[in-house]
């Protein structure tokens, strides 16, 4: 990647749909926006139907003729995703696990699980096996159907606790949101060795982006931690609209290899344009992978049929 690349790089997306959850603000909005540019048919998904229409509508009036569709998604909520997966007909090129929460406070979803965890990984592990047929159908003898799991720096700092998913023994902000991206990473690279086993042409890859200033950092965090965020952002982050080259890269770049992860080419990979960057060590533990793939499966009731 000599060349820096940007949005202006994405190749023309026209026939391709393309899913990405969370897709009202944010790096999702980024996301969706530039992928309908490029002429995807974009299903962008939010929780709120208000702030999803607004998003839909932001993108249409910057580029007329867009082809963008509003689905609402909760990944908090399991049921929401099976109603989701469900109302999904025909082949899906990409899907984008973009939606997430930074740091809130101990709360318990529907399903009784972390909020962080449940919306970060175990929402988009359940999406993921329910669309995979649908993933198949686009893939093609090119393989060109993906699989963007986007995660965060704060993996490096990640464990995970498999007797306490749930943080009901011991709970911190920063430390439930550290794991959920960990997982995130353990978890996409662990598809990409199955998909790989399967024979499948489905493309598992992972991207960050940075240190990029999003709703993230105001919607989840309270009382001081909230107010360093704010000063942080200002200070420090790049547009959200940068963060989000690396996951645009990701889902459109032909260079993309499954079990690649691309997060910013600038010092400590906090800000900058997309190349290939290292997970930690921790998120290369095979033995750690298969548990946490198997924790999900017990506790999302998905399992993944192309994916033995």
């Amino acid at each position: 990647m000599a060349k820096k690349w940007t949005a202006d790089d994405i190749p023309d997306q026209s026939g391709r749909v393309i899913v990405v959850t969370g897709g009202n603000s944010g790096l999702g909005y980024e996301t969706s926006s530039q992928l309908a540019r490029r002429g995807a048919h974009v299903v962008l998904t939010a929780r709120n139907p208000e702030r999803g229409a607004a998003a839909v509508a932001r993108i249409r009036e910057d580029f007329p003729g867009a082809d963008v569709e509003l689905r609402i998604l909760d990944t908090a909520d399991l049921d929401s995703v099976r109603a989701f997966a469900e109302d999904v007909n025909g082949p899906v090129h990409v899907l984008i696990n973009n939606a997430g929460v930074m740091m809130a406070p101990h709360q318990l979803t529907k399903q009784g699980q972390e909020l962080h965890f449940a919306t970060n990984h175990l929402g988009h592990f359940a999406l993921t096996g329910l669309l995979l047929l649908h993933l198949e159908a686009a893939g093609g003898a090119d393989g060109d159907a993906r699989v963007v799991t986007v995660t965060s720096t704060l993996h490096r700092t990640g464990q995970i606790d498999l007797d306490d998913l749930a943080g009901e023994r011991s709970y911190k902000p920063r430390v439930a949101y550290s794991q959920s991206k960990l997982a995130n990473v353990l978890f996409a690279l662990e598809l990409d060795r199955r998909l790989r086993r399967s024979g499948s042409k489905i493309c598992s890859v992972l991207a960050h982006p940075g240190y990029a200033a999003t709703n993230l950092q105001s919607a989840g965090p309270t009382g001081l931690t909230k107010g360093v965020l704010r000063i942080s952002n200002a200070l420090m982050a790049q547009s959200a609209a940068k963060g989000a080259l690396p996951q645009l890269y990701a889902a459109t770049s032909p260079a993309v290899q499954g079990g690649q992860f691309i997060g910013p080419d600038g010092l400590g990979e906090q800000r900058g344009y997309p190349k290939v960057v290292q997970p930690a060590a921790a998120a290369q533990d095979r033995d750690l992978a298969e548990q946490l793939w198997a924790r999900s499966e017990e506790l999302t009731g998905v399992t993944f049929a192309a994916a033995p």
